[in-house]
């Protein structure tokens, strides 16, 4: 089943952000590799593809995964946990409708 995983930055979060995305993005691909992600991406700050030192609010990640916990581990292994990037973490069942 896929899960929608909403993380939410701490202010001011930006250099912590910059710092851990490549290991982020191994993660990420990782799961793209495996055939298990539907979309992922940043939150900007702003209306704006690159919001430069207005930075991000968050990530939103819709990937399969076996169980509702399964997906809870993932995410708790982030590197952006690790790097204090996230504040909050909320996950969700979800069910792809269209396309």
């Amino acid at each position: 089943m896929y899960y929608f995983i909403y993380a939410e930055d701490k202010p001011n979060s930006l250099e912590a952000r910059l710092a851990a995305r490549p290991k982020h993005l191994a993660r990420l691909q990782a799961l793209r590799d495996q055939g298990r992600i539907l979309v992922a991406g940043p939150l900007p700050a702003i209306d704006s593809e690159a919001p430069g030192e207005a930075g991000f609010t968050g990530s939103a990640i819709i990937a399969e995964f076996a169980s509702l916990e399964d997906a809870q581990k993932w995410a708790d292994e982030d590197p952006y946990i690790a790097a204090g990037v996230y504040k909050n973490v909320t996950i969700k069942p979800f069910i792809k409708v269209i396309p």
